[in-house]
């Protein structure tokens, strides 16, 4: 951290990554008791995977607007606060939903106010990381983020036990860190209104545009997005075959995310070091999560979803981290949002698939996940040729 701006940016990249621990707290709190909510109120597989399948789509698809909007504006915190109001006040109303399709309304709404938030944000958080890294800014904003998501399911966990599995009372509770949410985006905006006066200099970034390298690197993306699975589905499964307990599956989801948590920061600083490269081995670890928790027990499910929050901390951290450095500063929202639209995109096709397949054998479902992971690895292999070559 040899730039003036450092010690600014990384106090930036810091007050955005406690931001979002309390984002995650809250809506990943509810996220790891939706497979079983629904199922509670009547919902299926095929019902479950449609409704988390379509709030990915929705969750990803509306950032292509969301992202061309603050990069056409350059409003970039009026639309991210706009997003987190919104995502921080349908979670606590699930637990009014008197049916799963109520629920599954909600469901997609929050997804929508994450859509509307994440370019933005992401695209301020970028120009706070030119100077400090790209792998290290981003790794330490997903590390918070995913101890969010690591002490939320346990929260939601402990308020199921002591309200007597008592669902509603469990996404009441999660109205508290919510109001926390928006009061830190508040006090955010209010000691960083211009995150971009933070960029150290000049982006590296040959062409104007959208570059070769950037469509490559985004079919890829969209392959390992198409082969992993909602963890609600996973959930389901855990249920139906009576592997966890529907108690034990927050806490299965919250070890999840200490993976993601921890990775991050080990992983944001390798990327930073080692360059895009990385993804070729981290992909072929996580793909592994498939048979573990479609085919295996208790303890085989445990290692499966500690794999598979190793696969979301590497979506949620090197992934964007990756993007930054290929796109101009000023559409960088776009390219965000337009990166995690197909992703999203591909996420939602795939879980349709996964959820046909789930009825006709764990097998398929299994061996459509890995072979969608694996694809991705050649283009992964382009992506870093080009990077290499600067091409």
């Amino acid at each position: 951290m040899t730039g003036r701006k450092a010690p600014a940016a990384l106090k930036f990249v810091l007050l955005v990554g406690v931001m979002s621990f309390f984002a995650d707290f809250t809506y990943e709190g509810s996220r790891s008791i939706i497979g079983q909510y629904l199922k509670v109120l009547g919902a299926g597989a095929l019902a479950i995977s449609a409704v988390t399948g379509f709030g990915e789509l929705v969750g990803y698809g509306l950032r292509l607007v969301s992202g061309r909007l603050a990069d056409r504006t350059q409003r970039y915190w009026p639309v991210t606060i706009g997003g987190y109001a919104l995502q921080m006040a349908v979670v606590p109303l699930l637990a009014l939903a008197g049916n799963w399709q109520v629920a599954a309304v909600l469901i997609v709404l929050e997804r929508a106010g994450k859509a509307t938030r994440n370019p933005p944000r992401d695209a301020m958080l970028s120009h706070a990381a030119e100077d400090i890294g790209y792998g290290r800014a981003f790794g330490l904003h997903e590390a918070l983020d995913q101890f969010g998501a690591m002490f939320g399911p346990l929260a939601v966990v402990l308020v199921l036990l002591l309200g007597r599995h008592d669902y509603t009372i469990a996404f009441a509770a999660l109205a508290i860190p919510a109001a926390v949410t928006l009061s830190l985006v508040v006090v955010a905006r209010l000691f960083h209104p211009r995150p971009q006066d933070l960029e150290a200099g000049p982006a590296e970034v040959r062409a104007g545009g959208l570059p070769r390298v950037f469509w490559i690197y985004l079919a890829a993306g969209a392959l390992v997005a198409a082969g992993f699975a909602d963890f609600p589905l996973i959930a389901y499964r855990f249920q139906r075959a009576g592997t966890v307990s529907a108690t034990l599956t927050p806490l299965f989801y919250a070890v999840a995310m200490a993976v993601s948590g921890i990775g991050s920061l080990v992983l944001g600083r390798l990327f930073d070091r080692a360059g895009i490269g990385v993804l070729v081995p981290l992909t072929i670890v996580a793909a592994s999560f498939a048979p573990l928790v479609f085919l295996g027990g208790f303890w085989a499910g445990l290692a499966g979803v500690s794999l598979w929050g190793l696969g979301m901390g590497v979506h949620e951290s090197i992934i964007p981290a990756a993007v930054a450095p290929m796109v101009s500063p000023d559409r960088r929202a776009s390219a965000y949002g337009l990166f995690t639209g197909v992703y999203g995109t591909a996420w939602f096709l795939g879980s349709l698939l996964i959820g046909a397949l789930f009825d006709v054998s764990p097998w398929a479902v299994v061996a459509f996940c890995v072979i969608a992971e694996l694809a991705a690895i050649p283009l992964i292999l382009t992506v870093r040729r080009r990077t290499l070559l600067g091409a």
